[in-house]
């Protein structure tokens, strides 16, 4: 039996799940989950790179004791954050993108690129937490003197363990500098902004295999966490998709990039796929209601905690994303901020946040027919999110498109296929 390892990592955990086929199916098995999140550094939110990798290695390790015939595996995690290096050591602190540091050099990126600009080439959606913003603040930090490389997350830790450095294209996308046309990286960008032209090697396309850990292929497969995600929803036809997890990822698969005025206004991004742009929205998702249990009722079962917020009759909303709930010390503060008057129970805040999401969905759904000129039928559902009963109800209600939850491992799936795949 051949068996694939998918390493999916998302802001608050990870797993490593074991894949092989049976009748042409994949099949998945969980063997290991681990904590984490972001850590508090002088002031700052980084990631304990250390602790990630330890926790990456010893899931494989423990995989390979059990799963001997174990062919390939790959990372994914989520985008834009990444590891500067001078030569094989790491240049600490490793940020978070929820860290405020870009705020001051955003403007002064924009007075060299005009967004409009920015859009145009890249067609990636506006956020604070770019890469290209966070490069900027390295590089006006003094950060940047002496790199040799900049490496992903998910190339970060692939490197840690085949000892090859790499550059995917779907994650490459995410940080703002690809451009939209030619799928490499924009020079012109570049060399405007004065950051290190070394840093921006070849691009390298999924599927690529790209060293061996203990007699392992360590394979790129989409690491983008949402690339490999819409890979894993097994769609009929080319539907909306909503990829729900810490944030809710909706968009299409769609041929080329829409890189027009009306999209940029939208904060559409166009983000690197398998052979196809994602054409989608970063909506603040599962975020909303973690924070809130971690303040309201720690601990809480999700189950109780849906079912009370269906049951409550609380009805003002919110927009879900709005700036005030990136990283918020208290989200029922930045709740109350937002609402002409405050839930009287903890389910009323639960409830406002699943209805503003269904919300919210609807105006993003009319954004994307509005700029396909394409009418949709159905969104797929994938990701923690699709076990939630009381939001796709709302979300069915809000979009008037059918609603498929799939309550699947969509990441690791699409992760494990294009493994299966490599060449």
């Amino acid at each position: 039996m051949n068996y694939y390892l998918a390493v999916d990592i998302g802001a608050s955990s990870g797993r490593h799940i074991l894949g092989w086929k049976e009748d042409g199916k994949i099949c998945v098995k969980e063997l290991y989950r681990f904590p984490n999140g972001v850590t508090e550094h002088e002031g700052s939110l980084t990631w304990d790179i250390a602790a990630l990798f330890s926790h990456v290695k010893h899931g494989i390790d423990e995989a390979l004791a059990n799963y001997p015939g174990i062919v390939s595996l790959s990372i994914d995690t989520w985008g834009v954050d990444y590891v500067l290096m001078k030569g094989d050591s790491e240049v600490l602190p490793c940020y978070a993108y929820r860290d405020t540091r870009t705020e001051k050099v955003i403007p002064e990126v924009h007075a060299k690129i005009p967004f409009e600009e920015l859009y145009r080439r890249t067609g990636i959606q506006f956020q604070p937490f770019n890469t290209i913003y966070q490069l900027y603040a390295d590089k006006k930090a003094g950060r940047l003197d002496g790199v040799s490389d900049f490496l992903m997350m998910p190339e970060y830790l692939l490197y840690k363990l085949c000892g090859e450095k790499s550059h995917e294209y779907t994650n490459a996308t995410t940080g703002g500098m690809i451009n939209a046309q030619t799928g490499k990286f924009d020079a012109d960008i570049i060399r405007t902004l004065g950051l290190p032209e070394k840093l921006f090697c070849e691009l390298q396309q999924p599927g690529t295999k790209i060293g061996t850990y203990k007699g392992v292929a360590c394979v790129l497969c989409a690491t983008h966490d949402t690339a490999s995600a819409v890979e894993g929803i097994p769609m009929d036809g080319d539907e909306i998709y909503i990829s729900s997890g810490t944030w809710s990822l909706l968009g299409v698969k769609n041929p080329k990039p829409i890189t027009t005025t009306e999209s940029m206004k939208a904060n559409y991004t166009n983000e690197g796929g398998v052979n196809y742009i994602r054409y989608l929205k970063n909506i603040m998702g599962m975020w909303l209601i973690n924070r809130l249990r971690d303040e309201l009722c720690p601990g809480k079962n999700f189950g109780d905690i849906v079912s009370e917020a269906e049951n409550d009759s609380f009805n003002y909303t919110v927009d879900a994303n709005d700036k005030i709930f990136m990283a918020p010390e208290s989200m029922k503060s930045a709740f109350d901020a937002k609402l002409p008057e405050k839930p009287k129970t903890s389910a009323g805040y639960f409830r406002c946040a699943y209805r503003s999401l269904a919300l919210t969905y609807k105006k993003a759904v009319e954004d994307i027919e509005n700029s396909t000129g394409r009418k949709y039928h159905s969104i797929y559902i994938v990701g923690g999110g699709a076990k939630n009963n009381f939001l796709n109800s709302l979300t069915e209600q809000a979009t008037g498109k059918k609603v498929i939850a799939l309550p699947i491992e969509a990441t690791a799936l699409g992760n494990l296929k294009i493994q299966m795949e490599a060449r």
